[in-house]
């Protein structure tokens, strides 16, 4: 072999390498390799939700968990090990963060027509577009091709995670650090229009003497959410269509009936109130932004190429 086509080999397999390290998500990953993985994941993803419509806020968030921990990566899902110390039992997660069962049921369905082909992370990013539309919510194309993480942190998830009583200040820094920019912030939160909270999570808010919640408000809420006690009673978010993912949640908060502080900052004379009364006018802008915020937070720090892995289950690693 002649040296000039030996560099020729060299330089090859180095330029393939390269490829494959930073290869690029794309909406037809599967569509050779697995071309009904789509469609089984959808429909393990819309039984879920018809059993239990509450499910579909739990995949969402669960989406949202994992990418802001290490990435798309499905660390959020590994259970706890002498060598793993799971996210799942992070203040953020711990009693609040579900749907478990609900990846692992769809992982399943899909190892049956695809061995160890489908990662654990794009079943999150699919059931999180899938719970959306299920609930009357915006759908959209999700960009494929992630793999799974072999670790998870803790740590991570109790330091970057938002969490229910941040300042406005605080969030959009929190997402911008996972580049997103304020706009993506405030559409995404427009998740909360569907799901339920916990008492202990809004008990302060209820009962304190701020000027930025509506009297007859507090007092519903204050019903299942005693002043003392009873911290897990769980009350929805959206009092009005808690079922459906709609821009209600946008409306509920420029009326002064958030139900977390985190929801009110969006709209108590700062930067964001704008957007806030853009989306309670208009649900098309609503449902366009938070499509386009949801393809970009599964952008966030994907593992490709020859980087993760593919887990045979979602909690355990292979």
């Amino acid at each position: 072999m002649s040296a000039s086509i030996r560099s020729y080999a060299i330089f090859s397999i180095f330029l393939l390498s390269c490829m494959q390290c930073h290869a690029q998500l794309s909406a037809t990953f599967y569509d050779n390799s697995c071309p009904n993985a789509l469609n089984t994941i959808r429909t393990s993803i819309r039984q879920a939700v018809s059993r239990e419509r509450r499910m579909a806020a739990s995949l969402i968030r669960l989406h949202f968990h994992d990418c802001f921990v290490q990435g798309c990566d499905a660390s959020i899902l590994l259970n706890e090990t002498t060598s793993i110390i799971s996210e799942k039992t992070a203040l953020p997660n711990l009693g609040s963060v579900r749907g478990y069962g609900v990846i692992d049921d769809a992982k399943a369905e899909v190892e049956k027509i695809c061995p160890e082909v489908v990662s654990c992370a794009d079943i999150l990013a699919v059931a999180a577009r899938d719970a959306s539309a299920a609930v009357g919510g915006p759908s959209w194309t999700v960009k494929l091709g992630r793999r799974d993480s072999t670790t998870a942190s803790k740590i991570v998830a109790e330091t970057e995670i938002p969490n229910p009583f941040e300042s406005l200040d605080r969030l959009i820094s929190s997402f911008e650090n996972k580049g997103l920019n304020t706009r993506d912030m405030v559409a995404l939160s427009g998740a909360h229009t569907i799901g339920q909270a916990q008492c202990v999570l809004f008990r302060d808010r209820i009962y304190g003497n701020g000027t930025d919640i509506d009297a007859g408000f507090a007092r519903t809420r204050r019903r299942q959410c005693p002043q003392e006690g009873e911290n897990g009673n769980l009350a929805p978010l959206d009092l009005v269509t808690p079922n459906q993912l709609d821009n209600n949640y946008f409306k509920n908060i420029v009326d002064k009936k958030g139900l977390l502080k985190s929801d009110q900052v969006l709209f108590n004379g700062g930067s964001t109130d704008g957007i806030v009364t853009e989306y309670s006018n208009s649900p098309r802008a609503f449902a366009s932004d938070f499509a386009a915020a949801m393809i970009k937070m599964g952008d966030i720090s994907p593992l490709t190429g020859q980087n993760g892995i593919i887990r045979k289950v979602c909690g355990s690693v292979n």
